[in-house]
């Protein structure tokens, strides 16, 4: 009785049918499962697509100061990150282009520019429609959860196209028959 910290806690949850408490109870298994990788991890970067942006940003600068053909790779991984905002915009049902351009605009002009480094926060408001700064917002995300989903990402990026590599598909060969012209000559009709 009384102990100065508590070890334990219940949570009820209430709902018109099962499919809905089903539902609550995997939307709160999930949000404790936030917290715990949060204190696991002890690191948060901020949401809202900030982090996709800012790494593209950055490799298609290093892609364009590469004179090779992994020029042509670094580039097109940067471009596919941006798919991450661009679905967040269009499931708010908000105008993602905008969006997206506006974002790649802030984190641009907070790697070229020095004296514009708290961009680096800015990450979309998918409720209003418009890019913030969103460590004053709040809005953050796990660093682990972020780091593990982009190296899943590569990694079954990688492994399609090792696997494009390996298995070729040569057309099907028809069975040589006899043409109609054949047949005709050798008198078979």
């Amino acid at each position: 009785k009384g102990p100065k910290a508590r070890s334990a806690a219940s949570i009820i949850l209430r709902g018109a049918n099962d499919f809905m408490v089903d539902e609550m109870e995997r939307s709160m298994h999930d949000a404790l499962c936030v917290v715990k990788r949060v204190l696991e991890s002890k690191s948060l970067v901020p949401g809202g697509g900030c982090v996709e942006a800012a790494l593209s940003i950055y490799l298609e600068n290093l892609a364009t100061s590469l004179s090779s053909r992994e020029q042509l790779a670094i580039a097109e991984f940067a471009r596919s990150l941006l798919v991450i905002p661009k679905q967040l915009a269009v499931n708010a049902a908000q105008d993602s282009t905008d969006l997206v351009a506006k974002l790649r605009a802030f984190h641009n002009t907070s790697q070229m520019k020095p004296e514009h480094k708290d961009l680096k926060w800015v990450g979309l408001d998918l409720v209003k429609g418009v890019v913030r700064d969103n460590k004053k917002a709040g809005v953050f995300e796990p660093a682990m959860s972020k780091i593990k989903s982009l190296k899943f990402a590569t990694e079954a990026a990688i492994t399609i196209l090792r696997i494009d590599d390996m298995i070729k598909l040569f057309p099907e060969q028809k069975e040589k028959g006899a043409s109609y012209q054949d047949a005709l000559r050798a008198g078979t009709l």
